[in-house]
C-alpha cells in the first residue's frame, strides 16, 4: 500500500555517507535536552540504534558491578534504587526501538531486528539472571520489614524480589543457561511471525469493479479507489487493514465479495511464503520447555500464578461463566439474521462471512439504525474534542497542542497535558491514528519515557503515545470513524490516562505496570462515556452542516447498545479459552490447525462465529509473550470495569466524587498497592461477576 505521509528525514538516511556519520552525535547517548525530553527524531539515524544499544549495555554492566561490589549491607538506597536507573542510554535507544518497530518498520529499519533484538534480550538477562544481584535484592527483601521502608518503598522491594524470581534468577547455572536459549529461540521466532504477518496483510488484497460494490457507504468506497490508484488499477481495492476490511464484511451487498475478504483474513499468515503454522509449532514447544525449566507443569500455569487470576483453572471459570450465556445468545442472533435470508429468499445458511452484513440488517430492522447514518457524526477531529472534554470535567486536565514538538511522522500530533487550573504540565501525549505498510495492526498504548524518580535526583513526568490503524481522510471527506472506532480511540486513551495521571513514586510502580488482568480496566471503563448522551450531544456533529446528532440517533444508538453481544463475547471469549489451551499444550506433535478445531468442539463454538484471532495473526499471544496464557484478562477486568461502571451511572456519570475517586484509587496509584485492594477501596465492595452479565444484556 501506498504510504501516504512523510517520513521524519532522517529515518531514511540509513545509509548515510560515511562522513556524514562521522559528523553525528548519536542523540541516544545523552539526555535530549528537548522541552520534556521528547526524542529528536529528525536527528536520529537508523545507524544510531546498535551502536546507543551497545553503548546502553556497557554502562548498565557498570552500573550492576557497582551494585554488587558494594561492600554496604544491602539496602534500599544502595541496591533496589539503582535497580530502578540502571542505563539512561538503554531505557532511550529501547523505547524508541520499540516504537519504530511498530509504527514505522521500513524495510530499512526492520533490518536492524536480527542485531538489535538478541541484543536487547542479552541487556535482559544480564540483569534477570544475574545471581550476585538476586542475592542482594534478596538480602533487602528478606529485611524488608524492618528498615524502617513506607509500604510503597515494602512493595518496590517485593515486586523487584518477584520479578527476579520469576525470571529465573533463582534457577541452578545450569537452568539458566536453558532459560537463555529458549528465551533467544523465542525472541528470533517472535521477530519471524511478526514479518510473516506484516507481509501477509501488505500482500493481500481483492480489486473489484463498480458492478460488485454495491451497499459500501461511499467514505469505503473512496478509500478503495485511492488503494486502486496508487497500485496502478482500475476501479476498487480492498486490503486486510480493518477501516477496509470491516466495511465490506459489514455493508458488502456482494456475499463473495465479503467471502473473499473474510477468508483471506482467516487464512492470514497460513500458508505460502509468509506462514506462521511452523513458526507457532516450535513457540509452542519452547514455552512447554520453559516452563518445565520453571519448575511450572505448564506454561499456562506459570503466567497465570504471576496475576491476579492465580490459576488457569480460574481463568477459564470466568470465561465459561460469560461464554455459555453468550453462546445461548448469538444463536438467537443468528435465528434473526437466518430469518431475513429466508425472507430475502437467499437459499443459503448464515456463515461466517454473513454474520457483520446480517448483523446490520437486524440491527435495522429492529432498532432502525443503520451505522452509515451515524458515522458523519463521527469525524475523528470530533471524536478527540469529545476525548479531550470527557477526560477535562472527569479528571480536571486540558490538552495542548505543541505543533513545533518533534514527531516522528508529519501526520503525529503531539500535546501537552496540564492541569486544567494550574497549568502544570502533567505528560506529553502523542496520536498516530492512521493506517500504513510499515505499521503492524490493531491499536495501542504504549510510553516512551516513565514518570517517577530518575538517577539523577529528578521526578520526571511520563510521554505515552496512542496508536490506530482508522479509516483514512478521503478527497474532501475527513476520517468517518466507525462505531467500534470510536469505542477503541476512548478505550487506548484509557490506557493513556493510567499512563499519564500517575503519581507513583518509582518508574517500576508507575502508570500500567499493573497486574496484567488489571490493566485493561481504566481502557475499557473509558469507552462508556463515549456514547454517553451528555458528552454525544457536544462531539459529534456532522462535518457538512455542523449539525448535532438528533436525540432519534442517540436514543436508536442507546437501544442498540447491547445488541449484537452474543457475536462480541463468543468471538472474544472463544479466543481467550484458545490461549488457554495453547498454554496447555504439551508442545509434543502441534498441529495448528487441528488443534484449533479441537479447542472449538470442546468448548463448543458455534459454526457461524470465529475465534476473534485465528493463530497464524494472534498477535497478543504469539507475537510476544505479552499477553500469552493472559488474552482472558479483557473478560477478567471487564468485570471491574463493568462494576466500577455501575458506580458511575449511580452516582452520575460526571459526578465529581466519584472520579476524584476513581482517579486516585486506580488512574494515579498505579501499582502502589494491590490492584484487588484499590478496587474495594475505589468501589466499596469486591467485584461482582454479574454486573458483567448485566451489561452485555445476558441478564
Amino acid at each position: 500500500m501506498k504510504t501516504f505521509v512523510k517520513l521524519a528525514a532522517a529515518v531514511l538516511l540509513g545509509g548515510a555517507s560515511t562522513m556524514t556519520a562521522m559528523a553525528h552525535d548519536n542523540p541516544f547517548l545523552k539526555p535530549y535536552g528537548t522541552q520534556y525530553e521528547i526524542a529528536p527524531y529528525s536527528d536520529i539515524l537508523i545507524s544510531d540504534f546498535i551502536p546507543a544499544i551497545k553503548a546502553g549495555i556497557e554502562e548498565q554492566d557498570a552500573n550492576i558491578n557497582a551494585i554488587v561490589r558494594n561492600r554496604a549491607v544491602p539496602d534500599f538506597d544502595n541496591t533496589i534504587l539503582p535497580l530502578e536507573n540502571l542505563s539512561p542510554i538503554l531505557e532511550r535507544v529501547a523505547s524508541v526501538y520499540y516504537m519504530y518497530d511498530n509504527c514505522l518498520s521500513t524495510p530499512e529499519f526492520a533490518a536492524l531486528a536480527d542485531e538489535a533484538i538478541p541484543l536487547l534480550n542479552d541487556a535482559s538477562n544480564r540483569v534477570n539472571l544475574n545471581d550476585a544481584l538476586f542475592q542482594r535484592v534478596k538480602a533487602v527483601y528478606d529485611r524488608r520489614n524492618e528498615m524502617g521502608l513506607d509500604p510503597v518503598q515494602v512493595r518496590l522491594v517485593e515486586k523487584y524480589y518477584r520479578m527476579f524470581a520469576e525470571q529465573g534468577a533463582a534457577l541452578p547455572d545450569d537452568k539458566k543457561k536453558e532459560l537463555i536459549r529458549i528465551n533467544d529461540e523465542l525472541s528470533k521466532l517472535f521477530i519471524q511471525y511478526n514479518k510473516n504477518l506484516l507481509g501477509a496483510t501488505n500482500e493481500f488484497f481483492v480489486n473489484v469493479g463498480a458492478e460488485r460494490v454495491g451497499g459500501l457507504p461511499e467514505s469505503s468506497l473512496a478509500v478503495a479507489a485511492e488503494e486502486a490508484k496508487a497500485r496502478g488499477l482500475e476501479g476498487y481495492v480492498f486490503t486486510l487493514h480493518a477501516p477496509s476490511r470491516l466495511p465490506v464484511l459489514a455493508s458488502a451487498d456482494d456475499r463473495d465479495l465479503r467471502r473473499s475478504i473474510y477468508t483471506g483474513y482467516t487464512s492470514l499468515a497460513s500458508s505460502g511464503k509468509y506462514n506462521n503454522l511452523p513458526v507457532i509449532e516450535k513457540i509452542v514447544a519452547l514455552r512447554a520447555e520453559k516452563a518445565k525449566v520453571m519448575g511450572f507443569d505448564n506454561f499456562a500455569r506459570m503466567m497465570t500464578s504471576r496475576v491476579m487470576a492465580k490459576t488457569p483453572e480460574a481463568a477459564e471459570e470466568l470465561l465459561m461463566q460469560v461464554f455459555k450465556p453468550a453462546t445461548e445468545r448469538a444463536a438467537e442472533e443468528v435465528r434473526d439474521m437466518q430469518a431475513i435470508v429466508d425472507a430475502e429468499g437467499g437459499g443459503f445458511k448464515i456463515a461466517p462471512w454473513d454474520y457483520y452484513y446480517y448483523a446490520e440488517k437486524v440491527k435495522k430492522q429492529k432498532y432502525d439504525l443503520d451505522e452509515s447514518q451515524l458515522r458523519p457524526y463521527f469525524a475523528l477531529d470530533n471524536v478527540l474534542k469529545g476525548l479531550f472534554e470527557a477526560a477535562g470535567r472527569l479528571y480536571g486536565i486540558k490538552l495542548v497542542e505543541l505543533p513545533d514538538a518533534p514527531k516522528y511522522m508529519d501526520e503525529v500530533t503531539v500535546y501537552d497535558v496540564q492541569d486544567a487550573a494550574t497549568g502544570e504540565h502533567i505528560s506529553v501525549f502523542m496520536t498516530d491514528y492512521f493506517p500504513r505498510d510499515s505499521k503492524r495492526q490493531g491499536a495501542w498504548m504504549e510510553e516512551l519515557q516513565s514518570a517517577g524518580l530518575y538517577g539523577d535526583g529528578t521526578v520526571k513526568r511520563p510521554i505515552v503515545y496512542n496508536v490506530g490503524n482508522f479509516t483514512r481522510p478521503a478527497g474532501d471527506t475527513p476520517a468517518l470513524l466507525t462505531i467500534d472506532e470510536v469505542e477503541t480511540t476512548f478505550h487506548e486513551f484509557g490506557h493513556a490516562l493510567q499512563g499519564m495521571l500517575t503519581r507513583a513514586p518509582y518508574k517500576s510502580l508507575a502508570g500500567t505496570r499493573v497486574d496484567r488482568d488489571f490493566v485493561e480496566t481504566p481502557s475499557q471503563l473509558n469507552e462508556h462515556w463515549a456514547f454517553t448522551p451528555e458528552l454525544l450531544k457536544s462531539y459529534a456533529r456532522h462535518y457538512k452542516t455542523g449539525e448535532v446528532i438528533p436525540d432519534s440517533l442517540i436514543a436508536k444508538l442507546d437501544a442498540a447498545s447491547k445488541f449484537n453481544q452474543g457475536f462480541t463475547v463468543t468471538e472474544l471469549a472463544g479466543a481467550a479459552l484458545l490461549d488457554l489451551e495453547w498454554g496447555k499444550h504439551p508442545g509434543e506433535n502441534v498441529d495448528v490447525m487441528a488443534f484449533e478445531k479441537e479447542v472449538a468442539d470442546k468448548i463448543g463454538m458455534p459454526a457461524e462465529i470465529t475465534y476473534r484471532y485465528r493463530s497464524p495473526y494472534f498477535k497478543h499471544i504469539f507475537g510476544d509473550d505479552g499477553y500469552a496464557s493472559g488474552y482472558y484478562t479483557y473478560l477478567w477486568s471487564q468485570v471491574l470495569e463493568a462494576d466500577a461502571w455501575e458506580l458511575f451511572e449511580e452516582k452520575g456519570v460526571f459526578d465529581p466524587e466519584t472520579a476524584a475517586s476513581y482517579k486516585k484509587n486506580v488512574l494515579e496509584s498505579g501499582d502502589t498497592e494491590d490492584a484487588m485492594i484499590l478496587f474495594e477501596r475505589f468501589r466499596g465492595h469486591k467485584p461482582d461477576a454479574h454486573a458483567l452479565l448485566r451489561l452485555r444484556g445476558f441478564e
